[in-house]
């Protein structure tokens, strides 16, 4: 079980054709799992595997996912999929990294959708 990468640099990753983040407060795991590229049951599993994954859970137990949730399912999914780490791999890169990387990701998310809240704000104004 190695925990460095094994896939080929010269495949253009996935998580470049993913769509793009709809600016949205929660999602669904239907919407996340269409959005990351990835089965709900697959999304169940890995909130028991990585701890940095923890959806709001409502009513009848119903997860629903924040965009930061969102960013760090594309985070697992690129460590796990695109650069074929395990999941102890990819569980000690994103303790080790998740300071650093996945905050400046995290920042980047909120300033588009201050931004865009922003914008809508003007244009309600009008």
């Amino acid at each position: 079980m190695s925990d460095r990468p094994s896939a080929s640099e010269d495949a253009a990753p996935v998580a470049d054709q993913l769509p793009p983040i709809p600016a949205k407060r929660y999602f669904a795991i239907g919407e996340v799992s269409e959005l990351c590229a990835v089965k709900p049951h697959v999304l169940r599993y890995w909130e028991r595997e990585f701890k940095q994954l923890h959806p709001v859970k409502r009513r009848g137990n119903r997860r629903y996912y924040q965009p930061r949730d969102v960013i760090m399912v594309r985070r697992i999914r690129e460590l796990l999929y695109d650069q074929g780490f395990t999941i102890d791999g990819a569980r000690q890169r994103l303790a080790g990294k998740q300071g650093a990387e996945e905050q400046t990701q995290s920042r980047l998310v909120v300033r588009q959708l201050i931004a865009e809240l922003e914008d809508l704000r003007r244009t309600l104004r009008g």
